[in-house]
């Protein structure tokens, strides 16, 4: 197979405007899963049990697969009014303490049920805000990550790390990078200042270069920027300027996110008043202007909103065929079960979901009483795991091989999946996708549209068509 040919988005891809096809993208742009898990979140039930997500985690164990170790730490010093995630905003740095022992003794648990003795590959921290913590809580929460787990020290570890700019001190980068960070991802959102002030986020230019140029001078690799289109008082023309900035400060990846506005679901986007929102039509102006400069800036294009360098990892993944999918989003290490630490945070194995409980008050609870924090789960069927591999190498690599999948699953591929391919049918008369005898193959217009092909595979959401989700676009 020509990898290179079927997945580059570099200078052998298509021009940016074979990529966008606004009659296809209003066709298809309704609402969908982001799939960083197959099932989704949605599906996952209280009818999990702890004995369930026992003979999971042994089972897990008894794989010897390398461990991915995610850690949620929920503190935030200021709202972002368009947040959606888990967060708790204090000033109270002292709060940071307490937590990450707790934490701490929650690894001990997973630790006991998931093996010790498996390396950790892969350590990402996520938020909230990791860099609220101060430096001697970040020093306790790694030095009893390396007390309790077999961290992977040498130059292949993948250590992450989420960074809020404004919340850098003089040595927390130094910090990171002596702990065995080696990778971050920097929030920016926009560079606009009234963007900034409408969404209670003010940050320079000049805070976020500082803290790029200073990790890079450090040695931090595969530096992501945060960007995300669609918040108040964006234009074309103001997101063109700003996207202007950040190629010039030139990171190796970037995440372009839609911005959902639903504040029936996350009370602070009350605060954002509607009519300040771009119109649909500049949204979608937004976004076609962006993927065409920045593959004219030399970055390819992911899929789902991920951008980066030709010899970023990332993008080397791709062409070999090495990309993977979690909650984390695209990931070099689809050899890792996922063990979560922390408020709301999620779990993952070959054959499993587990999450945690989202309320602080009770997590707490939950710890202390010496019991682990998970509140619901999926147990994965045969079916789930199949459509499962079946997405994550749409979505991946743009591409569905019939003999590997005959050969990964013993089954017939057209057989399985004849309802599907009817439904599909439609995708491909309108150039989506392409039935080449051996392969489904992604066409140049189906790549932004990923998430409406991937839907064609989801039991559930043919089950339940109800909308629940943002739109793709």
């Amino acid at each position: 197979m020509q990898v290179s040919k079927v997945l580059h988005m570099g200078a052998e891809a298509p021009p940016a405007e074979q990529l966008w096809d606004e009659a296809l993208i209003r066709r298809y742009d309704l609402s969908g899963p982001r799939y960083t898990s197959y099932p989704t979140a949605l599906e996952f039930t209280p009818d999990y049990q702890l004995t369930d997500l026992y003979a999971d985690a042994e089972r897990s164990r008894a794989s010897g697969r390398p461990l991915s170790l995610y850690t949620h730490l929920p503190f935030c010093a200021h709202l972002c009014y368009y947040c959606a995630c888990n967060k708790v905003i204090t000033k109270k740095r002292d709060k940071a303490m307490p937590y990450v022992e707790r934490a701490l003794r929650e690894a001990r648990m997973q630790a006991e049920l998931f093996g010790a003795q498996r390396q950790v590959t892969q350590l990402h921290w996520g938020g909230g805000t990791p860099t609220f913590l101060p430096r001697d809580v970040m020093r306790e929460l790694m030095a009893g990550y390396r007390d309790i787990f077999q961290l992977q020290e040498d130059s292949q570890r993948d250590y992450s790390v989420e960074i809020d700019p404004r919340e850098v001190a003089e040595d927390t980068l130094e910090t990171l990078w002596e702990l065995g960070f080696n990778r971050i991802s920097l929030g920016v959102q926009d560079l606009n200042p009234q963007v900034q002030k409408a969404v209670n986020r003010v940050q320079p230019r000049a805070t976020t270069e500082s803290v790029l140029n200073e990790a890079r001078r450090l040695g931090f690799r595969s530096i992501n920027l945060d960007l995300i289109y669609g918040l108040p008082y964006q234009t074309p023309a103001s997101f063109a300027e700003t996207l202007e900035h950040v190629i010039e400060m030139a990171p190796d990846r970037l995440s372009v996110f839609s911005y959902a506005h639903l504040p029936q679901r996350f009370y602070p986007q009350t605060r954002i008043q509607d009519d300040t929102l771009p119109a649909p039509a500049d949204k979608l102006t937004i976004l076609h202007n962006t993927i065409t400069r920045l593959l004219a800036a030399g970055y390819e294009y992911i899929g789902m909103d991920h951008f980066a360098k030709p010899d970023d990892s990332l993008a080397v993944a791709q062409r070999e065929g090495r990309l993977h999918r979690n909650f984390q989003g695209y990931t070099t290490h689809s050899e890792c079960d996922l063990v979560a630490i922390g408020v709301s945070a999620i779990g993952q194995t070959e054959h499993a979901y587990f999450q945690n409980l989202h309320d602080l008050s009770e997590y707490e609870a939950r710890i202390d009483a010496g019991q682990p924090a998970f509140n619901r789960g999926l147990r994965l069927t045969r079916d789930d795991r199949l459509r499962r591999w079946v997405i994550g190498q749409l979505i991946c690599h743009f591409r569905l091989d019939r003999a590997q999948f005959a050969e990964h699953w013993q089954e017939d591929f057209d057989r399985y999946f004849e309802d599907e391919l009817q439904r599909l049918q439609p995708m491909i008369r309108d150039g989506l996708i392409e039935d080449r005898g051996q392969a489904l193959v992604v066409q140049t217009p189906g790549r932004l549209l990923i998430r409406a092909i991937c839907q064609m595979f989801d039991r559930y959401r043919k089950a339940d068509a109800s909308q629940r989700f943002s739109r793709i676009i």
